[in-house]
């Protein structure tokens, strides 16, 4: 017999979150969260995302041990600024039982119904800054601290239960010793002179921090024509700017100005942390925190975690500034592979900036749908 219990207690909570330790204990390619990191996310007084969102956590028990839980959230900003009539379901972690999988859905569902919603997709966060999606393809590849991994039979149980695909992200890596830098470097020269564009570079944290918020302004702007964005709000880029400014090494930090200052086009790319947290396995002491900041310092590996160009500059070829400037911090530093974190199949655009770097695909996920 299955049981669903909704995790309410600081132990109930921590248990939901151990839980994917148990899963994936045996997974060389599942990449652990710090524990307090994620239990934070689901602290009303630290994650500003639950002052305009609803959020239940469900664990189901078996024999009364845990089997699987979910995440069963009303994003409000969503349903009452962009009238899109949605829960969402998020944190899925299971194991291969569909009947499970079906008691956890039914959670979600409940609540959908109760506000009069119109369907269900998941697996998503609070955010469009959060993880997202299960993986189909692409389960023998290293996870990242960026995304969720997933056991092959998730996408399964969703097809089974009449969950058809909403979204489709891929996720692809490529090689420094294969870039050859001569087209973007000319370009890079000629199109700062046209539009009279700088690039800012830093190298330390500090000097960030009073770009931070207009640079969420433009990833707001660059963004919003996509279906289903929600706006980063003030307190929001508030907890961003504190969670995740200070991990990221301010050489990765770029900024492209105009003559007057303006920000057009921003970029971040992330140490592979990958590694690092996988000898942490959850905890930031006694070593976690020594591990982190070593990848921090030393990985090899970047990931691209987010750009944003004014829609007015996008089809002029900010890119190849940024590709210069992000070409130079890596010969410093001896990056040798580059990863793509997840990018909406649909989003044609973001595509076609890479299309010069021999990208390999080497994951696909997905979100499914149930109208409700």
């Amino acid at each position: 017999m299955i049981t669903i219990k909704e995790a309410l207690t600081k132990k109930e909570i921590r248990d939901y979150v151990l839980f994917s330790f148990e899963l994936y204990k045996d997974n060389p390619y599942w990449i652990p969260p710090i524990i307090n990191e994620e239990i934070e996310t689901f602290d009303k007084t630290k994650n500003p995302a639950l002052q305009t969102a609803e959020c239940h956590l469900y664990l189901a028990y078996k024999n009364n041990k845990i089997v699987g839980k979910i995440a069963a959230i009303v994003n409000w900003d969503e349903v009452n600024l962009l009238d899109k009539k949605k829960v969402r379901f998020g944190w899925f972690d299971v194991i291969d039982d569909i009947e499970v999988t079906k008691a956890l859905l039914s959670k979600v569902e409940e609540l959908g119904k109760k506000h009069q919603l119109e369907h269900m997709e998941g697996p998503i966060g609070f955010s469009n800054l959060d993880k997202v999606g299960v993986l189909v393809e692409g389960f023998e590849e290293m996870g990242n601290m960026i995304t969720w991994y997933s056991m092959p039979y998730y996408k399964d149980h969703f097809e089974k239960l009449g969950l058809v695909k909403e979204k489709e992200y891929i996720e692809s890596s490529f090689s420094f010793s294969n870039i050859d830098p001569t087209p973007f470097r000319k370009a890079s020269a000629l199109i700062k002179e046209r539009y009279g564009l700088k690039p800012l570079n830093f190298t330390k944290t500090k000097d960030i921090m009073p770009y931070v918020d207009k640079m969420f302004d433009l990833f707001n702007t660059t963004y919003a024509r996509l279906q289903s964005f929600v706006p980063i709000n003030t307190i929001q880029k508030e907890y961003f700017k504190k969670k995740y400014i200070g991990l990221i090494n301010p050489e990765y930090i770029k900024f492209i100005l105009d003559k007057d200052d303006n920000m057009v086009a921003f970029a971040i790319v992330m140490p592979g942390f990958s590694d690092a947290l996988k000898k942490a396995n959850g905890k930031l002491f006694p070593f976690g925190f020594y591990h982190l900041l070593q990848a921090r310092k030393h990985s090899k590996e970047i990931v691209f975690y987010l750009i944003g160009i004014l829609p007015e500059y996008q089809s002029k070829g900010i890119t190849a500034i940024i590709f210069d400037e992000y070409y130079n911090v890596s010969l410093k530093k001896g990056i040798t592979t580059c990863i793509r974190t997840p990018e909406l199949e649909e989003n044609h655009a973001i595509h076609n900036l890479w299309k010069n770097f021999n990208s390999k695909i080497t994951k696909r996920r997905r979100t499914y749908r149930k109208n409700l």
